[in-house]
């Protein structure tokens, strides 16, 4: 096997899902499309001809593939895409743009203007959660102070952690 890669299911609008989430990501692009040519022998097709029918579009080295398949199937919260970032500043851009025609919800989570949920949380949360020398205080500081925010706060959540040694 050679990785695992996530393919989204769009509803008339992976071009524009594809462009969207390159324009939100550093280290991105997209890789390849396929267009409804109106001859592959796929139902409703002639209606199609030129949208696209897949693409790939990588941030920071994932692989995606998104198929513009119409209104079959569902995205839901039940999956959910996991972004770190190292600093507040990337964190708020990418956040800022998810958010834009998206919704919020607790501890990080937003869905997209597509449908797609995406959890956008501080790679220094699963740092001091898994901190071997991490007290259980320190643990449950930092899970009470994540709990009631929407957007995740670095220098919060930091805080937490540090003020409970």
């Amino acid at each position: 096997m050679k990785q695992i890669q996530p393919c989204i299911w769009f509803q008339g609008n992976a071009e524009e899902a594809m462009n969207y989430y390159v324009a939100t990501f550093k280290n991105s692009k997209i890789t390849h499309i396929e267009r409804y040519t109106g001859d592959q022998g796929i139902p409703g097709e002639k209606e199609l001809e030129g949208k696209v029918l897949t693409g790939v579009f990588e941030i920071n080295g994932q692989q995606f593939t998104c198929l513009d398949g119409g209104p079959i199937f569902e995205l839901s919260g039940a999956i959910s895409l996991m972004a770190e970032f190292d600093d507040q500043d990337e964190f708020d851009a990418a956040w800022d743009k998810l958010v834009d025609g998206g919704k919020t919800q607790q501890c990080g989570w937003v869905t997209d203007r597509f449908g797609v949920t995406w959890q956008i949380v501080p790679a220094a949360l699963g740092e001091m959660m898994s901190d071997p020398s991490a007290t259980t205080e320190q643990k449950q500081a930092l899970m009470n102070a994540m709990m009631p925010m929407v957007k995740l706060d670095i220098k919060k959540l930091t805080a937490a952690f540090d003020g409970a040694k």
